[in-house]
């Protein structure tokens, strides 16, 4: 599998990356709207990795002693 981190990519490789992640919704979801901003990915500011986290600290988790993520939950 090819690295996906900013280092080794190109602003079009990682264009492409977020547009086949995203699959059918890329079209009609955009990069902000679906929760994450993936323009920051693209742009090279941060890794995806890093949003993902970000995100994942935003939900509220059912039942929070089963979460596997970093996020205290309170």
């Amino acid at each position: 599998m090819q690295s996906i981190l900013i280092k080794d990519t190109t602003k079009e490789e990682r264009e492409k990356i977020v547009r086949e992640g995203l699959g059918d919704d890329f079209t009609g979801c955009g990069y902000e709207s679906c929760g994450i901003d993936y323009q920051l990915y693209i742009d090279g500011i941060k890794e995806l990795r890093e949003l993902n986290m970000e995100a994942n600290c935003g939900f509220v988790v059912a039942h929070p002693e089963e979460s596997k993520s970093g996020c205290a939950h309170n």
